[in-house]
């Protein structure tokens, strides 16, 4: 899709590029969110309710299209860079949003309350997703994620997928919280509509937020990596933030913390994976991006050391969460110069 690009560049012949364009830029970037953001609420939505009318496991929506709806943001925006061949945003995007969702919604919904953690989240997912993390960053040493880097991605992902059943029939784990109930009013047909309007705003959103994130980039003269690793992370993480504060707030965390952790594992493999493997071309990995892969691990390994020793992140772990995310930005800021300089 080129919609938005061929808008750009209709305002900036018709402006002469500068202010106006940077102004446009941002006014793409905050639609494409609102567009990703409530397209993603309409579609699980409306999916949620004809698979219940259906008589569709419960299980089985929660695995698949709510996991689907709550990545559905960073899933289109890095499938839509990979195919414009924007690896820096289609790889900062995914590696920012993991970050992102473990120190700063992490950190900032246990200054609310402390978050738990399940027995199984802390032994089995927490450790998978440094796993994957590690997994991720061997892959791209050659420099890229191809095709067969994809499908490795997506086998983890269905490996994953398997474990989630095998605890859904242990009785762990349960989403059944995510599915909205039915009314009289939630007919077929107007769900049906809901599923086409999310999805075009989904499509129309990642387009748009691409387009206006490039954009800035590209008039700042800053490189699409930390436009990915920060304002798209943070755009795409939205929903995460929101829900989860909110939760906080209202005590409802037990499962705050597994939620975050599957969303990273979701945006690794799936994400990265369905990116990987439609693009026409591989995925360029910057070797700069081998340090904010690291980054990631270490997000991980600390959350499993503030949670170690009473299975819960309490505001104490927040903060030092807070201020981690802190140090990084500062780096992503200072990280020009001090290439530079090396």
């Amino acid at each position: 899709m080129d919609i938005s690009n061929k808008l750009m560049d209709l305002i900036a012949t018709a402006s002469g590029g500068g202010f106006v364009v940077i102004l446009m830029s941002v006014v793409f970037l905050v639609a494409g969110f609102v567009m990703l953001i409530k397209g993603a609420d309409m579609f699980v939505d409306g999916a949620s309710k004809v698979a219940v009318k259906l008589k569709v496991p419960l299980i089985v929506i929660g695995l698949t299209i709510v996991a689907f709806g709550t990545s559905a943001p960073e899933a289109a925006i890095s499938i839509t860079s990979a195919c414009q061949d924007n690896a820096g945003i289609a790889v900062g995007n995914v590696v920012g949003s993991n970050i992102m969702n473990i120190l700063v919604i992490l950190g900032i919904s246990a200054l609310f309350a402390g978050l738990p953690v399940k027995k199984t989240t802390f032994r089995y997912e927490i450790p998978f997703v440094a796993l994957i993390t590690v997994v991720l960053l061997l892959l791209g040493l050659d420099g890229d994620i191809n095709r067969f880097d994809a499908f490795v991605l997506i086998g983890l992902f269905i490996v994953f997928f398997v474990y989630l059943i095998i605890l859904s029939k242990k009785g762990v784990g349960g989403v059944d919280d995510d599915i909205a109930p039915l009314t009289e009013k939630d007919t077929v047909l107007k769900m049906i509509l809901f599923i086409l309007i999310g999805l075009a705003m989904i499509v129309f959103g990642s387009d748009f937020t691409v387009t206006g994130a490039t954009k800035i980039a590209e008039a700042l003269g800053v490189d699409s990596r930390l436009i990915g690793l920060t304002i798209v992370a943070f755009g795409t993480s939205l929903p995460e933030l929101v829900t989860s504060v909110t939760a906080a707030k209202k005590n409802a965390v037990d499962i705050a913390i597994g939620n975050i952790i599957g969303s990273n594992i979701f945006n690794i493999l799936f994400v990265l994976g369905i990116a990987g493997a439609v693009s026409p071309n591989p995925i360029g990995f910057d070797p700069v991006f081998r340090i904010d892969t690291l980054v990631a691990v270490f997000t991980v390994v600390l959350l499993w050391l503030c949670v170690f020793k009473n299975k819960k992140l309490g505001k104490v772990g927040g903060i030092i969460m807070l201020v981690s995310y802190a140090a990084y930005f500062v780096y992503l800021l200072l990280q020009p110069m001090i290439f530079t300089a090396a």
